[in-house]
């Protein structure tokens, strides 16, 4: 599957999705950081690319609703620590 890393997770999620033989990229990669929020669902989806996120704001299906987009993955670990962030997404990853 084709990810779009946003700029508020660390670097390990593009590390472990690639080990995982996804195709990820990150925003920062791309040097789109700092981009609205509207830009990046853009840029993603012309990309034909999942995003991967923290951010709050993706979830408003009215902004951005699940047919315009290839995914949108919003994560809500109890810590936003790197550890509990990889490991919430080793446990969405099979699905």
């Amino acid at each position: 599957m084709r990810f779009k890393i946003d700029e508020n997770l660390p670097v390990e999620v593009v590390d472990l999705l690639r080990r995982h033989s996804h195709n990820a990229l990150t925003v920062t990669e791309q040097q789109l950081n700092g981009q609205p929020d509207a830009r990046i669902a853009e840029i993603c989806r012309a990309e034909q690319r999942a995003l991967v996120t923290l951010d709050l704001d993706f979830a408003d299906i009215r902004r951005y609703p699940p047919e315009n987009s290839t995914g949108i993955i919003v994560l809500r670990p109890a810590t936003q620590s790197i550890s509990s962030i990889l490991q919430l997404l080793r446990r969405v990853l099979p699905l």
